[in-house]
């Protein structure tokens, strides 16, 4: 412990700040300071309480501060006091309090709480470029919005709420923004051009090319059947002996059996919601039955449901060929390879063969999914796996709709990498005349907000800063959401480097 005493001859008031040379007390002051070597610091200090002469300050006694190292009902030295706010916000209350007693500074989660929530709002200046996007608080329910400068890529407000009068209010309060980065949100437009008439708005290139994705993906959805190889015949002793070929399932039954009596009514001139309460179909299904170009459409999307035995049903068809027959004794072997099911499902796969006492089939090439063929899609041609590459060609080859579609997409990617925006209008207008219709709605869409479309394959602004401080705050927002409000939050996010 180290002893000093602090003498002066005059102490300034801290209410009028006058200086005044009557003593009325002493007494000790005991602080905490960071350590030295490892070993904790307390500093005791002998100080003086002064009577101010100004008779009309309402301070009547005051304590002398030493200048670095005392602040008025402070604990801590500002040395110890920043470092644990350091803390606070970096790591918020238990994570925080653990680090602090590990490095010789014990202090509890609701002091370090208490010393974010007592630091100042940062200042804002004058921003010239606005990135505005939202944030889950809760998924689906509750949402907040994050305004970052675009210029030094830190954020300058979190507010609750994702609703354009809280973007136009804060606009009003803060001018001088002359582009707005953001979403597709119809809010964030319209709270734009209410706060911020002249600024240029900017759609974000990263959510245009992910909605293009979706498109992409539900197109797919519905050219399922064109993604599986046609299976080469196979004649005399190479073809495989199935004596008892699988029954239909019974979902594809019931699909095909709905799909042809939708189609039936709607050639009636029934409507969707008519057709829907005459089938007791739900409204959605209806459209997809009533949209599906064929039954294989949709009966494709059930074949190919994933099943848990699927990764190894070529090792077992080899060794069901090679006279195994121990379904207990194939699963011990898959089970070595990775499977993570159980015996019962292995079983129930080899029921089908067991029957006819048979050879199982051939295992042939398993056809790739929706989400692989749209990541190849999606994918500059240069980076794809040259068998991925081959693949998307012969699937290209057999069905010229999903051609057209990859056409389209390279289009779009070369109009946003090159930042031609001058092609946009014509691009929207060859997917609308197309027969792809998720592609056509898409591009449909794109005219609600085309100036700032246009304006994001055009200019060099984009939203990857945003983005980057929204994975920033859902790491926050993970460590202490819940149990602390949006006012931690709020402070964590704009102060923490």
């Amino acid at each position: 412990m180290l002893r000093t005493r602090v003498r002066s001859s005059t102490a300034r008031c801290g209410g009028c700040g006058q200086r005044s040379t009557r003593v009325h007390g002493r007494y000790l002051r005991r602080l905490r300071d960071v350590t030295i070597a490892g070993l904790r610091l307390l500093l005791q200090l002998q100080v003086r309480r002064f009577r101010c002469d100004n008779l009309g300050c309402p301070v009547v006694t005051f304590v002398e501060q030493v200048n670095g190292v005392t602040s008025p009902y402070a604990r801590f030295t500002p040395g110890l006091r920043g470092l644990l706010t350091e803390i606070g916000l970096a790591l918020a209350g238990r994570a925080g309090a653990r680090l602090a007693t590990a490095i010789g500074v014990p202090a509890g989660r609701d002091t370090l709480l208490q010393l974010v929530k007592a630091l100042p709002d940062p200042t804002v200046t004058a921003v010239r470029v606005l990135g505005v996007d939202d944030f889950a608080f809760r998924r689906g329910r509750h949402y907040g919005t994050i305004l970052i400068d675009m210029d030094t890529h830190r954020p300058i407000e979190l507010f609750d709420g994702r609703d354009g009068d809280s973007l136009a209010a804060w606009l009003q309060q803060h001018s001088g923004v002359e582009v707005i980065c953001r979403d597709r949100a119809g809010g964030y437009g319209e709270g734009a051009r209410q706060g911020a008439p002249d600024a240029v708005q900017v759609a974000d290139r990263f959510h245009l090319w992910q909605n293009l994705g979706q498109a992409v993906e539900k197109t797919l959805n519905l050219h399922r059947a064109a993604l599986i190889a046609p299976t080469p015949p196979q004649t005399g002793d190479t073809a495989p002996k199935m004596l008892q070929p699988p029954s239909e399932k019974k979902i594809v039954t019931r699909l095909r059996e709905n799909y042809n009596a939708v189609q039936e009514l709607a050639a009636q001139g029934m409507s969707k919601a008519a057709i829907g309460r005459r089938l007791s179909l739900h409204p959605a299904t209806v459209r997809k039955f009533a949209n599906a170009r064929s039954v294989e459409d949709l009966t494709a999307v059930t074949e190919q449901r994933t099943h848990v035995v699927d990764p190894f049903t070529g090792y077992l068809h080899q060794r069901w060929n090679e006279g195994e027959r121990n379904a207990t004794q194939l699963f011990r072997e898959i089970q070595q390879q990775g499977y993570p099911g159980g015996d019962l499902a292995v079983q129930r796969y080899l029921r089908s063969f067991r029957r006819g006492r048979g050879h199982a089939p051939h295992p042939g090439p398993k056809p790739p999914t929706v989400r692989q063929v749209t990541s190849w899609i999606m994918t500059h041609p240069d980076r794809v796996d040259a068998r991925d590459a081959a693949k998307l060609r012969d699937i290209r080859n057999r069905d010229q709709d999903l051609n057209r579609l990859v056409k389209h997409v390279r289009a779009f990617a070369a109009m946003m990498t090159g930042r031609h925006g001058e092609r946009l209008e014509q691009w929207i207008t060859a997917a609308e005349t197309d027969t792809l219709t998720p592609l056509a709605g898409f591009a449909r869409n794109l005219r609600r907000d085309i100036d700032a479309i246009r304006n994001g394959l055009t200019m060099p602004h984009s939203s990857g800063p945003v983005e980057g401080s929204i994975n920033r705050l859902k790491m926050i927002k993970r460590q202490m959401f819940g149990r602390a409000g949006l006012g931690l939050l709020r402070k964590r996010v704009l102060l923490a480097p």
